[in-house]
């Protein structure tokens, strides 16, 4: 069965060379130009595997449009397309949980690489459906970490990290290793989108100071997770 892609482009002639070079590589796309035409499927013929969000949109941008799905759909893959050079697009894109981002106009190449990976790692086994962290509990199946005072919905990349810093509980972590193994590249907006959800992970476990995940100038994280 073909994965099912949700396409939100409201540009007709990048659209179609998108949605025509995705089906050649056997995609099922689905491709709208109104983004105000998703909202109605979240209720019902909500079918997809990934979606690929423009940023820049008329009457609701790409981030606004991820807001309303993601809160419907929070397990839900998002790769943003964002206008070149526009840093503080990509980092709020990777603030909001968004899977990845790509530059405008993009190597179709490079597009399917980074959809076939973000699908990968969401369809990763979990070893274990539970683990406790501290005062935490992980559920990496329901994508939840869950603590007394609540809890809080994770994005696959989240959950991936959080497993990798625990594979390497009380040790010191390479930045190069993580960015390799999780990101499958290391430039700069890769290391910036690390840090971004390295500052997540810290406010998600701000409540067990015993939790450290302590950041080593030049060289990596040295974690601490506490397994009571």
């Amino acid at each position: 069965m073909k994965t099912k892609i949700l396409l939100v482009e409201d540009d007709p002639d990048f659209g179609m060379i998108l949605k025509q070079y995705l089906e050649l590589d056997e995609f099922d796309v689905t491709w709208f130009q109104n983004p105000e035409d998703i909202i109605p499927l979240l209720d019902s013929d909500f079918s997809f595997q990934i979606g690929i969000l423009d940023i820049m949109m008329p009457n609701i941008d790409g981030f606004s449009l991820a807001k309303i799905i993601l809160k419907e759909k929070p397990r839900f893959p998002l790769l943003f397309l964002t206008a070149k050079n526009q840093k503080i697009d990509r980092l709020t894109g990777l603030k909001m949980g968004a899977d990845d981002y790509i530059a405008k106009p993009c190597d179709p190449e490079e597009l399917i690489l980074r959809i076939r990976n973000i699908l990968k790692r969401s369809t990763l086994p979990s070893v274990e459906t539970q683990l406790k962290i501290g005062d935490y509990i992980l559920d990496s199946e329901k994508l939840l970490l869950s603590h007394p005072k609540g809890n809080v919905r994770l994005t696959i990349r989240e959950k991936d990290l959080i497993l990798y810093l625990l594979k390497y509980n009380h040790q010191t972590i390479k930045r190069d290793d993580i960015l390799d193994n999780l990101w499958e590249a290391n430039d700069y907006f890769s290391g910036r989108s690390l840090d971004v959800f390295i500052s997540r992970l810290r406010k998600y476990f701000s409540d067990d100071p015993q939790i450290k995940i302590q950041s080593l100038r030049g060289i990596g994280f040295e974690i601490d997770f506490p397994k009571k």
